[in-house]
């Protein structure tokens, strides 16, 4: 009853007189309330984990959850005629990351109080995020996505900090949003934003004037970087994002009686991809600025940070030409000269230095040469940066690399959107999971077991269900809870290869059309937003949308082969998605993607795998064998190897196979032009027969083959909920808990020793 009584307080009347709104804004004040009697008072060492990106997605029942409060505050809604699943639904999604960059950093920061550890996160307070993604004549266009409501978990605090640039000055604010662990501690994700921020200079899209730096700073995550002025506003963002937090670090250091000099031994700085990279020669001008050489400082903040590194793409690692930052921040200029030369005085090899011939300063560099720690994500994405990428690095500082394979936190993606799952496998091994992921393992025992395979089979069936019930309800979408649920979700680039699975779809379709049907008919679901001016991936979704209305509409194959693309996908769309899905399509290049993380959770809730071996496809692939995952294409090497030798030629693959030619002409053929742009159809048609830079049509046969044998195991129901079960009983490894535990012990060392 305390916990009805508390709740009511914050609603001022008994709860059944409550609106759903009122309950929900009570909550919220309750949670506020909660995590500040928890605050984490560890005085030790602590991690400022800094990241452009933290797609934390609605924090409302995850908090209740890492409270212990959920039951409770279910029941006592029920008793009083409300459903928490109702009012969970009026929580916004804070737009505050993109993909699996600033998803994991939100596990990472939930794993980080799970297990007591001090660390807080730094970021910006976007208003407006990404973008909200709008599909209209099968096109996508951006529109803005506010979400910061008058009631919402942002809490206000009195830090404020004065951001200077070159010609103009800024007051940075800070807010905070409470990161409550699972029985852990309460650490903080701060944010920074600036007063004179200016919603209204946005109309129903998401262009404005880029120069108006006082008004748009903090309005856009990643904003359209294709001119200069998108450029300099992306360098503008990081240094706010730096210079607040590094002000802030050395402000918390102080007060915890922290000599500067030793401020490796009070702080550990985590740099999270390349877009903080600036903190390095900020904290070296502040501690310059407080009396302490240059030498000396580079010494201090080179013992402080550490840097992971998230992409193997080489257009993705950023550089910037000198004279943007001497636009933005030249200030910076001479101490990032000097940490040049430094590496120029020690090396020869043009490709350390960190100014190249052509004036362009490379963050990656900085972050290698003058941290302490350079980890990749996965297996296989360590090597690769060893041996490949980042072998002229390796061969200088083979100490400091290392790997830390990516992990999701099981409270959100198992407890939360797979409430039946998860209550059935603490049924059958217990709670202990729930913070010792690798209980998990216990489940292998019951592999035999028919009544557990056919209530693992149930489970799913009735996760389909509720999918198959959200999607007609919020997009009026049809589909069968009886078919396969194929499904593929994440960022929308090439190398991702959305384009070799809606050539599949097209292959799929004339096969039907010619009289070869399937056994199970087959739902092909897709999510995804593409960057604003990536022209061919805003063509890929607008073949994807052309199959989908062809498809779908087609009498003859809509029994057997649905196309859905789900509007605007984020993370609320995944928990419902994620539950649901059948095949987990996980289909990069090999030796492209670092990491994934959605491979991790679609595992978890005994999805089976159909992948290339790249990323964390090749660990799960060994946890799993090769019974329980469908591994297809050409691996990392002989890609590496295509490249290296530039022998790859679509053209060629496109000239002599009869099912890639008929499949790509279709992209450009009657059907799809009649629905379609032509103007968009015929470049992805040209990029995919002229250039294809990431190999679809060279993996292409082996994916068809292998997705047609996935797709015949899947009716044999015994045998796959066996593979489910594998899945399930082995995703324990790829916990954020167990990646933060390795961080720790290996890089942050948080319990004191240096």
């Amino acid at each position: 009853m305390e916990l009805q009584e508390q709740l009511e307080k914050y609603c001022a009347k008994e709860i059944n007189e409550c609106t759903d709104r009122e309950i929900y804004e009570a909550l919220l004040e309750l949670i506020k309330d909660k995590a500040k009697e928890n605050r984490n008072k560890n005085n030790k060492r602590k991690l400022y984990y800094i990241s452009a990106e933290f797609l934390i997605g609605k924090l409302l029942s995850n908090n209740l959850i890492n409270l212990g409060i959920y039951d409770e505050v279910e029941k006592i809604l029920e008793q009083n005629g409300k459903k928490l699943c109702v009012i969970e639904e009026i929580e916004p999604e804070p737009s505050l990351g993109n993909g699996g960059l600033g998803r994991l950093a939100a596990c990472f920061l939930d794993s980080i109080a799970t297990l007591s550890l001090n660390g807080d996160g730094i970021g910006i307070n976007y208003h407006f995020g990404l973008f909200k993604q709008v599909f209209k004549d099968k096109k996508q266009f951006e529109t803005p996505n506010p979400w910061m409501e008058k009631v919402n978990f942002l809490e206000e605090t009195s830090k404020t900090y004065e951001i200077h640039f070159k010609d103009r000055r800024v007051l940075a604010k800070m807010y905070d949003i409470s990161v409550i662990g699972y029985e852990g501690v309460t650490n903080k994700l701060h944010l920074f934003d600036i007063e004179s921020v200016d919603e209204d200079i946005v109309d129903k899209t998401i262009k404005f004037d880029k120069n108006e730096i006082e008004k748009n700073l903090t309005l856009f995550l990643y904003p359209d970087d294709s001119d200069e002025a998108g450029h300099l506003l992306r360098i503008y963002q990081q240094y706010f994002m730096v210079s607040s937090g590094a002000r802030l670090i050395l402000d918390e250091c102080i007060e915890n009686g922290c000599d500067l000099r030793n401020l490796y031994k009070y702080a550990v700085i985590q740099i999270n991809d390349t877009h903080p990279t600036l903190i390095i020669p900020e904290l070296i001008r502040l501690l310059m600025e407080k009396g302490i050489d240059i030498d000396e400082a580079i010494d201090i903040v080179s013992k402080t940070c550490a840097y992971t590194n998230h992409t193997i793409l080489a257009e993705a690692l950023e550089k910037w030409p000198i004279r943007y930052l001497k636009e933005v921040v030249p200030h910076l200029v001479p101490i990032i000269e000097v940490l040049d030369n430094r590496v120029r005085r020690k090396y020869k090899d043009s490709k350390v230095f960190i100014i190249d011939e052509n004036d362009y300063v490379h963050m990656a560099h900085i972050d290698i040469h003058y941290s302490f720690s350079v980890n990749g994500v996965a297996s296989l994405h360590t090597d690769i940066l060893k041996e490949n990428e980042l072998n002229h690095f390796y061969k200088i500082y083979p100490d400091k690399f290392n790997n830390k394979t990516n992990g999701i936190t099981f409270r959100r993606w198992l407890l939360h959107c797979n409430k039946e799952l998860s209550k059935y496998i603490v049924s059958l091994i217990g709670e202990d999971f729930k913070k010792d992921e690798k209980r998990l393992e216990a489940l292998g025992k019951y592999i035999n077991d028919e009544v557990v395979l056919n209530n693992i089979l149930n489970i799913k069936m009735n996760n389909k269900i509720k999918l198959k019930k959200y999607l007609k309800e919020t997009g009026n979408i049809e589909i069968d809870e009886n078919s396969i649920f194929d499904i593929q979700i994440k960022r929308l680039h090439e190398y991702k290869r959305q384009q070799m699975n809606a050539l599949y779809l097209i292959h799929k379709y004339l096969e039907i059309k010619s009289g070869k049907k399937p056994k199970t008919p087959i739902t092909a679901i897709f999510g995804a937003k593409a960057a604003p001016a990536y022209v061919i991936a805003k063509d890929i979704i607008h073949l994807i949308l052309c199959l989908q209305e062809l498809i779908n509409n087609d009498k003859d194959v809509n029994p057997y082969l649905k196309v859905v693309m789900v509007e605007n996908y984020n993370v609320t769309m995944a928990e419902k998605l994620i539950p649901a899905c059948d095949i987990s399509e996980q289909i990069s290049l090999a030796s492209k993607e670092a990491s994934g993380t959605g491979n991790m959770k679609f595992m978890l809730n005994g999805a089976i795998t159909l992948g290339t071996e790249d990323g964390a496809n090749v660990e799960i692939h060994e946890l799993v064998g090769d019974d329980n995952i469908y591994i297809f294409g050409e691996s990392s090497e002989n890609v590496i190897k295509h490249y290296e030798n530039a022998d790859y030629k679509s053209k060629e693959y496109y000239e002599k196979d009869e099912d890639i030619k008929a499949a790509v002409d279709f992209i450009v053929g009657k059907e799809l032009i009649q629905i379609g742009s032509r103007e968009n159809l015929t470049r992805l048609y040209n990029e995919l027969v002229n250039k294809d830079w990431f190999m679809t049509l060279l993996d292409f046969k082996s994916y068809v083959n292998t997705k047609e044998n996935a797709f015949d195991d899947y009716n044999d129901r015994k045998t796959w909920a066996k593979k489910m079960l594998v899945n399930i009983s082995k995703a324990g490894y790829f916990s954020s808990d167990r990646t933060i535990e390795e961080y720790n012990r290996d890089i942050w060392k948080l319990n004191g020793e240096e």
